[in-house]
């Protein structure tokens, strides 16, 4: 029995899947809020107590660099260790990955209705690829091609400086570097960087913000109202928000693509894509995806794809475990 999690600033998912005929099947799954509990070890003893069964093998995908066994989340108080996981488990080994190579594990073993297409891409295209996933941070992984086989490798270049391509966006850099000082692609691209995006246009004169509004973003989560508001028709502020923020995330894509050289094409994931896909079909996304002046002829040929599946990093955690046991 494989015990695998997906691991994000929000919530933490787990899962236990077993293996017949080198397929993967889900016996169980619980999902926790994870900034109710003081340490990842206190949710995985509390899952396995739960559901008693037997663990065997285990895998967690986690939001933050892996070093030497251990994981820091950026976006949580936690540290966590292998080999703490591996004393509560009863287990020789455990293994940690990054959240965003489990995703890329998890691409995989997908099937074509867990995706939607932006862009079809050439025919047949095959090569490395990349998964850029937008949520309570900004994942970015990559899937070398072998020849054989996609490789999935962790980075974490969503923390890479953020490059503004207009004057608005200039603005915007320096807004936030009065408040953060270095500005990275999550600050602008993830939940939090949404409201920011808001922030600014309110804070320096783009639109009115009337009294509901300040209101319902107090209330609840900012990010989730404004895409909501904006979506609806009910807020100019917060569509212009949004536009802005589909075309930053589009331009980040296409920064990975042709960092990683994606041929094989480029995954968008995380919680945020699915909610908002209207607007990703729309033109701006793909806009800015290949507006990167010579190159954009290769951008126009890669294949983008949104995944559907918001259980691809809880499967691909389990993915990763049952190929280093040999079991896929």
């Amino acid at each position: 029995m494989i015990l695998a999690g997906d691991i994000g600033g929000t919530h933490a998912r787990l899962g236990l899947f077993d293996v017949e005929s080198k397929r993967l099947s889900q016996v169980v799954e619980s999902t926790f809020p994870s900034a109710s509990h003081k340490t990842f070890e206190e949710i995985v003893a509390e899952f396995v107590a739960q559901h008693k069964l037997p663990v065997t093998r285990a895998c967690f995908g986690i939001a933050g660099p892996i070093r030497k066994g251990r994981a820091e989340p950026v976006n949580l108080p936690w540290v966590v260790d292998q080999r703490e996981l591996a004393t509560v488990l009863h287990l020789e080994t455990v293994y940690l990955i990054n959240d965003l190579e489990a995703n890329a594990y998890g691409v995989n073993g997908l099937e074509p209705h867990d995706f939607l297409v932006l862009n079809q891409g050439a025919p047949e295209a095959l090569g490395n690829t990349a998964v850029i996933a937008a949520g309570t941070g900004l994942g970015e992984a990559g899937l070398y091609w072998d020849g054989s086989y996609h490789r999935p490798f962790a980075t974490e270049g969503g923390h890479a400086d953020f490059a503004p391509h207009n004057e608005l966006e200039i603005d915007l850099l320096r807004y936030l570097q009065a408040a953060h000082g270095h500005v990275s692609w999550e600050r602008v691209v993830s939940g939090p960087g949404l409201s920011s995006i808001y922030k600014f246009l309110r804070d320096t004169g783009h639109g009115e913000e009337p009294a509901w509004l300040a209101e319902a973003i107090r209330a609840h989560d900012a990010s989730a109202v404004i895409s909501q508001m904006a979506i609806e028709g009910r807020s100019p502020l917060c569509e212009q928000a949004l536009d802005i923020f589909v075309s930053l995330y589009g331009a980040e894509a296409g920064n990975i693509a042709l960092k990683f050289l994606a041929i094989g094409g480029v995954y968008i994931g995380g919680g945020i894509a699915p909610r908002i896909i209207e607007k990703l079909k729309g033109p701006a996304f793909m806009a800015s995806f290949t507006s990167k002046g010579r190159l954009k002829p290769l951008l126009e040929v890669m294949p983008v794809r949104v995944i559907l599946n918001d259980r691809a990093a809880l499967l691909g955690a389990a993915r990763c475990a049952a190929l280093r046991a040999a079991l896929l």
